[in-house]
């Protein structure tokens, strides 16, 4: 008499085809780490459309908690809000009707790093005229091994 090793089989069914009950993860995982990957890689490029290559500083990140108005300065010394390109002279009511005549709104000037010193203060002098006295100026961390948000340094206060 031979004995089977295998366990009876429930309800007369042949047990190898049990179905079963178990959820694969792997491709979930697959797909949720193909989608981190593209946005760790897309994030930083929507930052601002406005190229400018910003000077290195050892100056650590301030806490942000509401989203500042970016001015930009190209190296050809074009000025642009957020990435809508304006004149000096509109500069000015162009911030105030983006912060709503908030004048503690915190303004954001970048500037390329093969501007002159004059200009950037000009139109930082201009932003402060206007009303403003959170102006601060963004350059990129040098060390190594730190995230590549840009560092910020407040800017000094104009008479």
């Amino acid at each position: 008499m031979a004995a089977s090793l295998r366990p009876p089989a429930r309800g007369g069914r042949n047990s190898r085809y049990r179905p079963l009950a178990e959820i694969n993860v792997t491709p979930m995982v697959d797909v949720m780490l193909v989608l981190l990957i593209i946005f760790m890689v897309t994030a930083p490029l929507m930052t601002s459309g406005v190229t400018v290559d910003l000077p290195k500083t050892n100056a650590q990140p301030l806490n942000s908690d509401s989203e500042p108005v970016t001015v930009s300065i190209n190296a050809a010394g074009d000025i642009f809000v957020q990435d809508a390109k304006v004149d000096l002279a509109d500069l000015v009511a162009k911030l105030q009707g983006i912060a709503q005549n908030n004048p503690d709104r915190r303004i954001f000037v970048r500037g390329d790093k093969g501007l002159t010193y004059g200009r950037i203060m000009e139109v930082m002098g201009t932003i402060t005229q206007g009303g403003f006295n959170k102006v601060a100026l963004l350059a990129e961390q040098t060390a190594p091994g730190v995230p590549s948000a840009p560092a910020v340094a407040p800017a000094p206060a104009t008479p």
